[in-house]
């Protein structure tokens, strides 16, 4: 089975952790996964218009779920009814506090999500403005990588290893 698939490093570079999401991305696309689509992404209100167009998405950001800095999680959010443990901890608040969870819930009652879409989240602690990304945080990039590339395989996409 051959999906249509994307990943979306969602986050500012410039905003401490909230780069874990690019730093992400960029670290996948240079797997050159066949039929997988890489894209960084800022602001959360594009989200619809992009994932719509791909059998799977795999959004990586970072969440604030209480856990420590540099923990990974994955949530299935595409699936009914919405996850409840910690989903509406994701993002950073977007574009007038539009965050991943707010784009995700307009997408399912607009009926606009993929099949399958994934969350994996990375705890992060710093969101300052010209921030890097922390040590717990920068050390977690290997652990998403691994997130994303498993959910892509649980649906078919041929990723080694």
């Amino acid at each position: 089975m051959t999906a249509s698939a994307l990943v979306v490093g969602l986050g500012s570079r410039d905003r401490g952790d909230d780069g874990i999401g690019p730093a992400v991305a960029e670290a996948v696309a240079t797997l050159a996964l066949p039929g997988v689509h890489v894209v960084e992404q800022e602001d959360p209100t594009a989200l619809l218009d992009l994932v719509a167009e791909h059998d799977v998405a795999v959004v990586v950001d970072a969440v604030r779920s209480g856990s420590p800095p540099g923990t990974v999680r994955a949530w299935d959010v595409g699936a009914a009814p919405a996850p409840a443990d910690g989903w509406t901890a994701t993002g950073r608040g977007g574009t007038h506090a539009f965050g991943l969870a707010t784009a995700v819930e307009l997408g399912r009652a607009l009926h606009r999500l993929p099949p399958r879409l994934v969350v994996v989240g990375v705890d992060g602690a710093d969101f300052d403005i010209g921030a890097p990304l922390s040590a717990a945080v920068a050390a977690a990039v290997p652990a998403a990588v691994a997130g994303v590339c498993s959910a892509l395989r649980e649906v078919g996409v041929d990723v080694p290893g």
